[in-house]
């Protein structure tokens, strides 16, 4: 039963990165484009932590967590950027 569940989230996650991707690639705005990269660094943090489920280690959920730092502190880094033109004042 956990493995049709599995199977749903992967695919859920799936097609939720496919929208924020499409997002980035066409996005009308800057905006746009900040909130979808930070939305899809949150689906790649998901599918990490059900490829550790799936898995049955611990270790990719140490990755999700290094990547969710990574992910906030670029996305505040860019939108940064993006409002003041430098990131180090």
């Amino acid at each position: 039963m956990i493995g049709y569940a599995l199977a749903f989230a992967y695919g859920c996650f799936g097609v939720a990165m496919l929208c924020c991707l499409y997002r980035v690639l066409r996005g009308p705005a800057i905006g746009d484009r900040v909130i979808a990269l930070d939305t899809l660094t949150v689906n790649a943090i998901a599918l990490l932590a059900l490829f550790g489920i799936d898995r049955g280690t611990g270790i990719y959920f140490e990755a999700a967590l290094l990547f969710a730092m990574l992910g906030f502190v670029s996305t505040v880094a860019y939108a940064k950027f993006v409002l003041r033109g430098d990131i180090i004042e």
